[in-house]
């Protein structure tokens, strides 16, 4: 075991290697110019003021040579100083981090929860009224965008019934201490459903067809024909097997849910990580943009390797050599 994840550690750090030369390369090609948008807020500014920026963020070097500069400064440990902010990127990253862990523990804790629940239930009592219901809503989850659910529910709950606010992440003024945590819980119910929606109903979907699958396997038909109480032969014989295609998604729903928190942090104003990319893509931000996507590329790198690990730990017919 300790091999085979050493083995996938070499071959991850590959990986982003490659990502990074092509998100480094995507970027850099982006149509616009970082001096020129800078340029546009100072209407007095030079030319030569504008060939002394170019100079100062390297514009005017190779990509190749931008590309290097850029790898030897990761890996001393700074990720560079964001042109937007002027503030270093790891500063930005420490402060937007909690704001987004928040908004995603919430989702998926929610998501998980609700929809493998309703998916085993559903499966235990298929052809049910209930069965019919969370297909219907699943399917509905899964066919809604985002960025449209996120409107729809900002005009309902925001604007035609003002119970919630339409973003930020705290009341400006609120006293410390309680008053803020609720204040805080306040703002942060409108995104966590958003962001939960589409999550889950695939649990839903994934849940149901899988304990559907193993319910149907000579095992478990076998448990019963012993005179089992089926509460233990779902519990103990199912159940357990039906865990395996789960913790594919279990894994794998980790950056799924980093990346809708990009347009969910957008539409309702959260600062957090998904925010501060969209602000730095449409800013050309490079060092801060470069900074997500990568954090985005390790999250979901890491959940695989977690994924094939918690195979072998739920699974003893598993084994890595």
């Amino acid at each position: 075991m300790y091999r085979y994840v050493g083995r996938r550690l070499l071959q991850s750090l590959v990986v982003l290697a490659g990502l990074s030369v092509l998100l480094f390369t995507l970027l850099v090609y982006t149509p616009g110019d970082p001096v020129e948008i800078i340029a546009s807020t100072q209407p007095d500014i030079r030319a030569e003021d504008i060939a002394r920026l170019r100079r100062y963020y390297g514009l005017d070097d190779p990509v190749w040579v931008r590309y290097v500069k850029w790898v030897r400064t990761v890996v001393q440990g700074d990720l560079g100083i964001s042109r937007t902010y002027g503030q270093p990127v790891t500063r930005l990253i420490r402060q937007r981090l909690g704001n987004t862990l928040q908004l995603l523990t919430a989702a998926f804790l929610i998501a998980f929860t609700i929809g493998v629940t309703v998916g085993i239930y559903s499966a235990l009592h298929q052809y049910s009224a209930m069965d019919y219901l969370a297909t219907l809503l699943s399917f509905a989850g899964l066919a809604m965008p985002v960025f449209w659910l996120g409107i729809i529910v900002i005009l309902v709950f925001a604007v035609w019934l003002p119970w919630f606010p339409a973003g930020g992440i705290l009341t400006p003024g609120v006293s410390p201490g309680w008053p803020a945590v609720l204040d805080r819980l306040w703002h942060l119910a409108l995104p966590t459903a958003v962001l939960a929606a589409a999550g889950t109903a695939t649990w839903v979907r994934y849940s149901r067809s899988s304990m559907l699958e193993v319910i149907r396997q000579d095992y478990v038909r076998t448990a019963r024909s012993k005179g089992l109480p089926e509460r233990l032969v779902t519990r103990r014989h199912a159940l357990r097997n039906a865990l395996i295609p789960i913790i594919t998604l279990l894994a794998l729903s980790i950056p799924a849910v980093l990346d809708g928190a990009v347009v969910t942090e957008t539409i309702f104003s959260w600062p957090g990580m998904g925010l501060l990319l969209f602000q730095a893509v449409l800013g050309h931000d490079h060092a801060v943009a470069m900074a997500v996507l990568l954090f985005l590329a390790v999250a979901t790198i890491l959940a695989n390797l977690l994924a094939d690990v918690a195979y072998a730990l739920v699974d003893p017919r598993i084994r890595y050599e």
